[in-house]
Formats: structure tokens, sequence, C-alpha cells
């Protein structure tokens, strides 16, 4: 974790607090192989040039960089959900790629029942201590068909916990639901990603692959505590729909985000120190928020104490790791 505290860019008087999570990077010569499973939305939504032929540009280049100890099996999701290729061994390019360049969009969307194909198969092809992941590569326009939406996150939630995880790839534009496929992939223990390119491609399924696929940290949260004798008021900048109560930091059973091999995560703070007026336009001051005795700590100079929460991938209890920001704020250069 690495905490810094500089003036903010966009208001001179204000300050701007960053906090950097850098996980390790495992290489892929130390993990027991992968077993994939690509789940590929083939309805009539997918036709468009951005959308199915890309998502299939996207999993060839991932293919290409497979080896002997991956194995890959494909499962598409229209009107129904079907087994394209059972699980076959990375090295078997030709066959993968084969069934990826046959298949065509069309049909209605039958997502929820894809979705228990796509899991059934990862389980008939554990692999102990690999990767274990089903891949699900759609615009996210799909129902739930016969499986309620909390059903389905409780079967994705159940398999995270057996060790099967979920990525979630977002293509196409107009009625992407970067909502939906979000929430899947947190349930999942996974990661979510939108490719619009096939350079998007590339960085996350090439180049960043052992972060898309490998976990190093789960159900990591952090909790910010600031100092009232320096900071008067403070807004989180983004992570909007992440934010969990206070209490649930230290609660284990809370799901909370994954961070793969080398992946590195930034939340930023702008902050109000004392002394700056509060943007309340039209409000009152508080009468009775204001802190009656200040404590030892108080009297530090410290801004503000960062606390982490992670598991490791098959661990259930969490870790906690504290730092603190103190001194002047970096001068902008």
């Amino acid at each position: 974790m690495n905490l810094e505290l500089g003036e903010c860019p966009w208001k001179a008087e204000h300050l701007l607090a960053r906090i950097g999570l850098q996980a390790d990077w495992i290489p892929r010569s130390e993990t027991a192989g992968s077993n994939l499973v690509f789940l590929i939305d083939v309805s009539g939504s997918m036709k468009q040039v951005d959308k199915l032929p890309l998502l299939k540009r996207s999993l060839t280049m991932l293919t290409e960089s497979l080896t002997g100890d991956d194995r890959v099996a494909i499962a598409v999701y229209a009107g129904a959900a079907g087994l394209v290729l059972d699980s076959v061994s990375g090295d078997d390019k030709a066959t993968i790629l084969g069934a990826l360049d046959r298949l065509s969009a069309g049909g209605g969307t039958a997502g929820g029942q894809g979705i228990r194909l796509a899991y059934q198969v990862a389980r008939d092809n554990f692999i102990e201590n690999g990767v274990n992941r089903v891949i699900l590569a759609t615009d996210g326009d799909f129902n739930v068909g016969a499986t309620g939406h909390a059903e389905l996150l409780e079967i994705i939630q159940a398999d995270a916990d057996r060790g099967i995880a979920l990525t979630a790839l977002g293509f196409g534009t107009g009625n992407l639901q970067d909502g939906r496929l979000e929430q899947l992939a947190d349930k999942g223990n996974g990661n979510y990603a939108y490719i619009d390119s096939i350079h998007e491609a590339r960085k996350v399924l090439v180049d960043e692959l052992e972060g898309t696929l490998f976990t190093v940290a789960k159900d990591v949260k952090i909790q910010v505590e600031f100092n009232p004798a320096q900071v008067a008021g403070y807004r989180l900048i983004g992570y909007e729909n992440r934010k969990l109560a206070n209490q649930d930091f230290n609660d284990d059973t809370k799901d909370a985000g994954e961070i793969g091999s080398g992946h590195s995560v930034t939340a930023l703070y702008e902050i109000v120190p004392v002394g700056q007026p509060l943007p309340r336009p039209g409000v009152d001051a508080l009468k009775y928020q204001q802190p009656a005795e200040m404590s030892e700590a108080s009297r530090s100079g410290e801004w503000m104490t960062v606390k982490l929460r992670y598991k490791r991938p098959a661990g259930q209890r969490s870790r906690r790791i504290e730092e603190t920001i103190t001194g002047e704020p970096l001068a902008r250069g």
C-alpha cells in the first residue's frame, strides 16, 4: 500500500489524497495450469461488428497464449445453452480456434441457463491448486430465464467459494449492462473488463493475462479515518457503487473486490483542510458534530489513517494492514 497527499489540481485550496494498492506478480510457471470455460453470448443482439466478431478475435488472442498446462471448453447461449467444445488441451489450438470461428449470432437470450452449464463444465474439469475460471463474454443484454437473478448470484457465489471464479467481458455499445456484469463478477470473486477495440482486448487478455486470470487477494477492503484536527471535509472520487457500511470492514463474511496478479488499484479523496469553507451551499453549520475533545492522536500531525483488509485466494480469514499519511502535502511540480 502506498499513500500520497498533494495539492488538488482543480481547486488550489483543497488537497488530493491517493491510496495505491499493488499486487504481487505471479508468473504462470508457478501455477498448476488453468481450466477455462469460455461462455459466449451468440444471441441476435451480438451481430454487430463490435460484439461477436470482436469477441472472437479477442478470445483467439487469448487462445494463442495458452500452453499444454491449460484446458479450454466453449459453451454458448442464445435461445438455449449448449456445449460447443468439451474441455481440450490449450495446445490443441486448431480445435479451439475452429470452434470459435464457427460461431454465429442469432436467436433469443438464455443467460442464466448458459451460466449454469458453464459452471458445471468447470466443475467437471477442476484443476486442484490451478486457475479455474468461467469467462463470460457478452453485451450483457440477457435474461436469466427460469433461474431468478438472486438464485443465479447464489450459484455464482457458491462456485466461487469452491474455487471457480468468473471473469466478465463486456462488448459493444448502446445496450451494454455494465452494472449487471460487474455484479456477476463481484459475486464470482473475479473481474470485469469492457473491451471496445482489439487493442483493449490485447491489454486485458494478453499483456495483463496473469492479472486477469490469477487472483492474488480477494475481498479487498479499504477503510479511511480522517483526523478532524486536519481535515474539515472529504469526498471519495469514484467507487460510489462499491461503498460498504463501516461495520462491514471487520466482517469477513461481507464480499468485496478482488485484485489479480500484478494489478494496481488507486483510490482518490478530495480533502478540505481545516480553515477552508466546506462546500455546503444553503446548509446551516452543524451544531452537534463538532468534536468536543480531541484525542492525543489528533495532535500527531497525521492527516488520515488507512486500513486495508484482504484474504488470500483460498483463505476465509482476512489480514490487516494499516498506514498513515503525515507531514506536508506534496506541491505540484
